[in-house]
Formats: C-alpha cells, structure tokens, sequence
C-alpha cells in the first residue's frame, strides 16, 4: 500500500516528469500485486526494474525471474536443457558446500588438502578422521565410474522432462511432492538454495585460489581478524603498492 501510494504522490506532483517522452523508463508499470498501470515506467523483469522480460521466460518455470542478459535460453529445446541441468548442478552445490564447511568447522582439515592422499602413491583416503573403505583411488574411480553411469543410463530413459528433474518415488521419502501447491512452492525454494550454493562455492574456489591451501572457514577467520587488511581489496591491490604492512 505504501509503495501505491507513493507512486500515485509522485505521478500527481511531478506529472511532467512522468509523461516525458524522453524518459529512459518509458513503458507500462507493474506495480506490487500484479497491479499494473498505464504509466511510463517499466519493472517487468523481476530480477532489474526497468529491464524488460525475455518473452520466452513467461514465469512457469520455478525461479524464473526473467534472467537471461545473455539470451542462452531463445532456443526451446536448449531452455529446457538449461533447467535440467541447473537443477542438477544446485542439488551437487548443495550437497558440496556442508561437504567443505562441517569437516573444517569440526578441525578435520579443509577440502583442498582434503584430496591431497590422491597424489601419494598407496594413498588412503579418510573422511571425517575416519578411513573410507575401499578407499585407494583406483577403487574410488572405478566405483564412481559404475555408479555415475548406471545413473546417467537410468536418467535418459526418461523421456518425461518433469520426472527427469523431480523423479519423485524414493527420492522424495517425505512425501513432499503430495501436495501440488506445496511441491512448486518447494521447486521455488530448491532452486533458490541451490543457486545460493553454487554462489558459495565459487566463492570457496576463489578465496583458495588467492590464498592457496586455506579453506573458506579459515579465509573468513582471517577477515574478522584485520577486516581492514585481509580483504578482496588486498588481493586486487598489492601491498606493495600502497605500502600496507
């Protein structure tokens, strides 16, 4: 109500700013509660107010925000490819993130020397302190080989694109996809945690890169520690630029 209200105070003090031909906002407004007006501006894409929505992300999909500045989705078929595999990509960085962030908060090491036992010749890998079974690296390849394969095998089978991303069966032991309207409010909120995750994670292979070795809990010790030193500003500008200690 509040933003009706100041959009109507606007539109009666500055009318003349408003019906500008020159206005780089010129177009119909959609105001909150998909209320929309026959002014001159625009917010027709979620994701930036005056950018408008690629016609063919219509708001169907779950997390379709009309995000597409690079136009990857105008091919149908590659659209439908497109959500696919962010659904997939967000359930691994989902899975991944708590994989890095629970064995460093327990002090059992960070993930990136965490994979240093594959380069040692007999090397055993271990996982919360505790050694893997079968856990010499020809084993784990050859396991993940079979395992990732019957899979992908499993998942071409299915021609019905909806089963392929929620396959529903024992993958949904809750039964959270009973309910239709609580499902799609449940597609919505994967996907945003899943796109949160994939942001982390990157975020996770950027700070090792510029502090080798370190794990993001470890990166962000750091930072509190001499926030004013220990930032993305210290990378970017040398100290021996500035002068810094």
């Amino acid at each position: 109500m509040a933003a009706n209200r100041l959009s109507c105070g606007v539109a009666a003090v500055c009318p003349s700013i408003l019906s500008s031909s020159k206005s780089k906002f010129a177009a119909s407004v959609s105001l909150p509660g998909n209320v929309v007006s026959s002014g001159r501006f625009t917010m027709t894409a979620d994701w930036m107010p005056g950018q408008p929505r690629p016609p063919y992300l219509d708001g169907s999909a779950p997390g379709d925000f009309g995000f597409d500045p690079l136009r990857l989705g105008e091919v149908p078929e590659n659209l439908e490819r497109y959500k696919e595999s962010e659904v997939y990509h967000c359930r691994w960085a989902m899975l991944a993130v708590p994989g890095i962030l629970i064995p460093e908060a327990l002090g059992l090491g960070n993930w990136v020397k965490a994979q240093e036992w594959a380069a040692v010749p007999g090397g055993q890998a271990t996982y919360l302190g505790q050694p893997v079974p079968w856990g010499t690296l020809p084993t784990i390849l050859v396991i993940e080989f079979l395992a990732i394969a019957f899979v992908e095998h499993q998942r071409t089978q299915e021609k019905d694109i909806e089963k392929k991303k929620y396959p529903g069966g024992a993958f949904d032991p809750l039964g959270f996809s009973k309910d239709p309207a609580k499902f799609e409010e449940y597609k919505v909120k994967e996907i945003k945690n899943g796109r949160l995750a994939m942001l982390a994670f990157v975020g996770f292979v950027v700070q090792q890169s510029a502090y080798p070795g370190t794990g993001p809990l470890e990166n962000l010790a750091t930072h509190l520690a001499d926030p004013w030193h220990n930032n993305i500003g210290d990378i970017i500008i040398p100290r021996t630029i500035y002068g810094g200690p």
